[in-house]
């Protein structure tokens, strides 16, 4: 059972891809091809710095073009991208916390004087892209130590490749009462190039009626915790009361924390929130961006439960969209309506005012 599977090609490119953001994620560093050029880094954030960074000369830093917008350095070549990763020189020696400092903007406020640092021209504009989206795509923060040698190599191209490999298998399925309903079976899909697992809650008896479908995604401290900093455990909740009252419903629960950051970075937020950002700037300023979902992986997931067309609660005309970008009819958008806590109110302003939520 599944959807667009792919090539042995394609399935070995993404397969690097993923054996690359493991190694970042383990600290190790990755070499990235691009135009016969190979630029090797290391992750700040995993990596060990102390032991690579040098007693004398230079130090090359990359990082994102948001943070390298706060640190004042975006326009400082006159052509540059501004879209482009920007690359930084050092002169060592530098410590590690020093290191830190400079792209971490959590830290901003406890170390708010850096440098002198200079930009310098990009090594390998189209590897260094491509080093960024492997980040991303571990959940850590956009930034690496450019160093001299590494293992683990992958190509430009295989990242691209591992971006488009959301092939999905459903790999379980069981009964599962639940409160809404005890009539539930729940289906375990996994992907094709990485262990990341999502999951189908099908609440009520099938029939020839249209779903109400909710796509959730995960969110450990509003789900879990009761979070009040945001209204993901209240609309989880409403949703399957919801569902519960429908002839039938499928909760999508998408393994896609902090709109797609992670975990760890969606806490950083937190931290930056605190600060007196809003969600919008706090996940710009880690330099990730405003909504880094993927919603084709639930419209995959609507194809191989074989439902093609959805009542969707939800109150973000994105989801509306990405459904029916990737072929799903959207019947109906359903609002789901919360009552703000004084620990929210922002939060939900700035999703109305700033990415166009609506009721």
């Amino acid at each position: 059972m599944k959807a667009a599977p792919l090539d042995g090609a394609e399935k070995a490119a993404a397969r690097r891809a993923a054996r690359a953001i493991d190694a970042l994620r383990r600290g190790w560093p990755i070499g990235v091809t691009a135009g016969g050029q190979q630029l090797n880094l290391l992750p700040v954030e995993t990596g060990s710095l102390e032991a690579a960074l040098p007693a004398s000369g230079t130090v090359s830093l990359l990082i994102s073009a948001s943070r390298a917008a706060t640190l004042k350095l975006l326009n400082q070549f006159a052509a540059a991208d501004p879209n482009l990763p920007i690359q930084i020189r050092l002169a060592a020696p530098v410590t590690a916390a020093e290191i830190v400092a400079i792209v971490d903007p959590v830290l901003d406020m406890q170390y708010p004087m850096k440098g002198p640092f200079r930009s310098e021209t990009l090594t390998n504009p189209k590897a260094a892209i491509a080093a960024m989206e492997l980040a991303r795509h571990g959940a850590l923060l956009p930034a690496f130590l450019i160093v001299d040698e590494a293992e683990d190599i992958v190509e430009a191209e295989d990242v691209a490749a591992y971006a488009d490999s959301t092939a999905l298998t459903i790999s379980a399925h069981a009964r599962l009462p639940v409160a809404a309903n005890a009539e539930a079976h729940i289906y375990g899909f996994r992907s094709d190039a990485d262990a990341t697992d999502h999951i189908a809650l099908v609440i009520g008896k099938r029939d020839a009626s249209t779903p109400v479908v909710r796509l959730h995604s995960e969110c450990l401290t509003g789900d879990v915790l009761g979070s009040l900093k945001c209204d993901c455990g209240p609309q989880l909740h409403a949703a399957l009361e919801q569902m519960g009252e429908a002839s039938w419903g499928i909760l999508l629960y998408l393994r896609q924390e902090g709109r797609g950051i992670g975990l760890i970075n969606k806490l950083r937020a937190y931290a930056l929130q605190d600060q007196g950002f809003d969600t919008v700037d706090a996940n710009q300023r880690l330099g990730f961006a405003i909504d880094a979902r993927d919603f084709s992986i639930a419209a995959r997931m609507l194809e191989l439960l074989n439902v093609p067309t959805v009542r969707l609660l939800t109150n973000n005309p994105e989801k509306v969209e990405g459904l029916e970008a990737c072929g799903v009819t959207v019947e109906e958008r359903l609002p789901v309506k919360i009552a703000a806590n004084p620990h929210n109110e922002f939060y939900l302003d700035t999703k109305r005012d700033r990415t166009g939520h609506q009721l």
